[in-house]
């Protein structure tokens, strides 16, 4: 018997938290539900979710800080709900180790769409782990990209990406120089099929330019995006 994806829901908002549990269990998932940061730690330790829907504004700790100490202590796939359109909002999510984030009002069918997405990229990540010779070590521009351990050095620098992060980077490396759009990179990296999370393409970039630098990453208005190969 198939067992079904652990996800913990960790929203304050009671009516918000009952839909999102209920339309997750009836997609074939395994649910549970909490509405404080603390109790989300607790919860997460002993049940060991595979994945986290976290909204950010919680009482006793915020999502953030839930987000950091859940990444410090068991790597685990965050998807962050947000009620303010606030791109550093999002930013900070991301840099600490939330891999998407969808601001309220949301549909419910986007919500379980990401989140099938985001367990097929678990999926996809650890079958690579399995087979370290097909994820080779890339030298472009003054970053080292070693596919297999997931590190990255830039000049001698080792720099932390999350998951996320390491993905698209290692998307774009690939290819470097050839510009790739948001939907070919929502597809590659996030498993999408449409284009309803381009915003998501964008904000993973500006955390990659903070982290990388801001000239690594070329942007072409309107297309996409690509790594530069240096002079």
């Amino acid at each position: 018997m198939t067992t079904k994806p652990r996800v913990l829901v960790v929203e304050d908002e009671p009516t918000i938290a009952e839909a999102i549990a209920a339309r997750l269990a009836a997609e074939g998932f395994d649910v549970e539900q909490v509405h404080d940061g603390l109790v989300a730690l607790e919860r997460a330790t002993a049940w060991d979710p595979q994945l986290v829907v976290l909204d950010v504004m919680l009482p006793g700790l915020d999502g953030h800080e839930v987000c950091r100490r859940l990444q410090a202590e068991r790597p685990v796939p965050v998807l962050m709900l947000t009620a303010r359109d606030d791109e550093t909002d999002m930013l900070v999510g991301l840099g600490i180790g939330a891999d998407d984030y969808m601001t309220k009002p949301f549909s419910m069918r986007e919500l379980v769409a990401r989140i099938r997405a985001l367990l097929r990229r678990v999926e996809r990540a650890a079958a690579a782990g399995a087979t370290p010779a097909a994820s080779p070590t890339v030298d472009v521009n003054g970053l080292r990209i070693d596919g297999a351990q997931r590190r990255v050095w830039a000049r001698d620098d080792e720099v932390h990406l999350t998951p996320t992060e390491f993905d698209l980077l290692a998307c774009l490396a690939a290819r470097p120089g050839t510009v790739l759009t948001r939907e070919a990179l929502l597809a590659e990296v996030w498993g999408w099929a449409d284009a309803s999370g381009t915003r998501t393409v964008d904000s993973h970039v500006k955390s990659l330019r903070r982290k990388l630098g801001a000239d690594l990453l070329r942007t072409v208005h309107g297309v996409g995006y690509a790594l530069e190969v240096g002079p």
